[in-house]
């Protein structure tokens, strides 16, 4: 009896120091792998904290650039505006300059005309034959027709056909 009880002390030891050594093995890898994932855990979180404070740094700049691009567009803006006035103040300025050149084109027209018209026709005859036919014809076109007609009948006949020519020619003015 006294073998048997060894024999079961002895199994029974065997039996129950065998999984406390597994138990024990088993809570230190669980242990172990804890420690790695705690470890594995912190770097993630410090690569989120780095990636939050490169996101706040990419956002700040890119609100910077955004004020910048908005401040050149008002300064482009006024620029624009300045260039558009300038370009309404240039184009009155040059209307007004046309009606100036037209007022003095035709204050020398009547001048010219008003010339021609005191003169006798044989006198404007002889001077308008010596001019180019398209300047001739030019003058006579402010004339009234029965002073050009005048005129052309104390001209040189090819000459008073060249003018008579360019006079059919040119448009009538508005009235």
């Amino acid at each position: 009896m006294k073998k048997i009880g060894l024999i079961i002390l002895v199994m029974m030891s065997a039996l129950y120091g065998a999984p406390a050594t597994k138990s024990y093995e088993c809570t230190k890898i669980f242990e172990d792998r804890k420690n790695e994932l705690l470890v594995e855990l912190e770097r993630i979180d410090e690569q989120k904290q780095s990636l939050d404070s490169l996101k706040r740094a990419t956002e700040e700049l890119l609100r910077k650039k955004e004020a910048m691009v908005q401040g050149k567009d008002v300064k482009v803006d006024q620029k624009l505006n300045e260039i558009k006035a300038k370009e309404a103040s240039i184009k009155k300025m040059l209307d007004e300059n046309k009606k100036v050149l037209e007022q003095i084109k035709q204050l020398k027209s009547d001048k010219v005309s008003q010339t021609f018209a005191k003169m006798k026709p044989s006198a404007s005859a002889q001077i308008l034959s010596q001019m180019p036919s398209s300047d001739a014809a030019d003058i006579m076109s402010t004339l009234n027709s029965k002073v050009v007609g005048q005129i052309l009948a104390k001209m040189d006949p090819k000459k008073g056909s060249e003018i008579t020519d360019k006079l059919r020619k040119i448009p009538e003015p508005p009235k």
